[in-house]
């Protein structure tokens, strides 16, 4: 009987405290990294993979992702679990609520997250978590229980859905998120949310630190104001005007309301989801100066770092926040160089045509908001981050390793380690190619990348040892993806 189930060979692997990648040999045992250096014997393993000298980084953790939001959960589940094995992720965290969209029903959480795993099960070809947002009083108060007996441990408050829709104005907010009567989503309840959470960080010490809440931090009123000044205007079309009718001040505004709230509620531990200018971050920076006993976590998008409004692939790149000017980009960009950015995603979010546009197609504030992206963001980040002398090690960490600890996934994702699960990409580093919709596997005809020019790209993807995709052709075998309940055990 073998040592190891696989060994992969001719391999240069990124690996925890090195910023470049490191010549040795990786054995898989029962899923797991069982061993890791140079001179390994082929014949201690029953299959050995030849890299050809690829570089393995570790399996992406894609901390942002909406599954089942425009499509059926269950087929969201298997195709677009598909398009991220295709670019490397091996673990997806997808936001999930209650109200219209995802399953189009209210109710409690206790009811409403057993049908969401029913429908994820058997279905997605990577491992797949859930973030879940507490809409109601109801909501609230079962956050224990989601921590304690559903192994949830992070949470969500969509700051905007004050007034506004998931696309825009909305006149009746009770209905859009199938709230109970007389209840508001409004500060108070975003206050009482982060109170709960800390109600159960207090009755679980030893996880603590693994239970978190992340924002989307827009400010409604001031996005409803500046949404009648554009379009009353008319100067700006597509995604110019949506990024104009959404300044960067509403998000910096809804930072810093979102981190004086975490104070009063003495929660330390936020993150500040996809954060897209220049004044978002630097009042997120600024939030964190105020509070240092708080631990904010900042993450950006893949998309907000390879488009801008001004050249992204048609209307298709619309998105909350939306896609900023090239100045903003390459901000972000120098905030990731410098340390101030914790883990990138991808915020995928599959909308297909006949959903994404409205009549006519060309109108901006009529389309869906949201489109995918996981398939590229790995190669997305070397190739863009290797162009301005972002190491490698530091492309695990944004990619896999930061938010797999934050989200209680340490003890099993996050990085090529022994013990931990065998979940890995191979990379081709020097192998350019350009982004075509029509190469993915996600359900979505298009993309806004359509056309970019990438440097590095995702050859194969092993999930727990198992090869999930093998020389860019994602197997057929049933898929083999698990729930993860969190904080995931070793």
């Amino acid at each position: 009987m073998s040592d190891f189930d696989v060994l992969i060979t001719n391999v240069r692997a990124v690996l925890p405290g090195h910023d470049e990648p490191q010549t040795v040999d990786i054995a898989v045992k029962d899923d797991r990294f069982a061993r890791i250096e140079a001179g390994i014997p082929a014949e201690s393993a029953d299959r050995v993979v030849d890299a050809g000298g690829k570089t393995a980084f570790p399996g992406v953790v894609d901390a942002h992702q909406h599954w089942g939001i425009y499509n059926p959960l269950p087929i969201d589940a298997r195709t677009e679990s598909r398009a991220s094995a295709q670019g490397g992720v091996t673990t997806s965290l997808s936001y999930m609520r209650t109200g219209q969209y995802y399953l189009n029903k209210g109710g409690p959480y206790a009811d409403f997250f057993p049908e969401v795993l029913e429908q994820t099960a058997g279905n997605a070809m990577i491992d797949y978590c859930y973030h879940l947002a507490p809409m109601s009083k109801e909501h609230i108060e079962e956050i224990p229980s989601l921590v304690a007996d559903h192994g949830v441990t992070s949470f969500k408050v969509f700051m905007f859905y004050g007034s506004h829709g998931l696309h825009g104005r909305s006149t009746d907010q009770s209905s859009f998120l199938m709230t109970p009567e007389g209840e508001r989503y409004d500060y108070a309840h975003f206050e009482f949310v982060m109170r709960g959470i800390q109600k159960a960080r207090e009755e679980n010490p030893e996880i603590a630190d693994q239970i978190s809440l992340s924002l989307h931090c827009e400010t409604a009123e001031i996005m409803a104001a500046y949404t009648k000044i554009v379009e009353e205007d008319g100067s700006l079309s597509g995604l110019p005007a949506y990024s104009a009718s959404r300044p960067p001040h509403s998000e910096g505004l809804a930072v810093t309301i979102a981190s004086y709230l975490a104070h009063e509620t003495q929660l330390p531990t936020i993150n500040l989801l996809h954060l897209t200018s220049r004044k978002a971050v630097e009042a997120a920076l600024t939030m964190a100066a105020a509070f240092p006993h708080i631990d904010f976590r900042r993450e950006v998008t893949v998309g907000h770092l390879l488009a801008d409004c001004d050249t992204a692939h048609g209307i298709g790149g619309k998105v909350n926040p939306p896609l900023r000017p090239r100045e903003d980009v390459e901000a972000l960009w120098g905030y990731l160089l410098d340390g101030k950015i914790d883990w990138v995603v991808s915020d995928h979010a599959c909308c297909k045509e006949e959903l994404k546009f409205g009549d006519p197609k060309d109108d901006v504030f009529l389309a869906k908001s949201g489109f995918g992206g996981a398939e590229y963001l790995l190669a997305g980040m070397i190739s863009e981050g290797g162009k301005r002398g972002l190491p490698f090690g530091r492309i695990a960490e944004l990619t896999a390793t930061n938010p797999a600890r934050r989200y209680g996934l340490g003890a099993r994702k996050g990085a090529i380690s022994v013990g931990l699960d065998a979940d890995l990409a191979l990379v081709d580093v020097d192998r350019p190619w350009t982004v075509r919709a029509e190469d993915s596997l996600s359900t979505q005809e298009y993309t806004p990348f359509e056309g970019a020019k990438l440097t590095a790209q995702v050859t194969d993807t092993f999930l727990r040892g198992r090869q999930i995709m093998t020389d860019g052709v994602v197997t057929d075998d049933e898929p083999a993806g698990i729930f993860l309940s969190r904080p995931a055990s070793s």
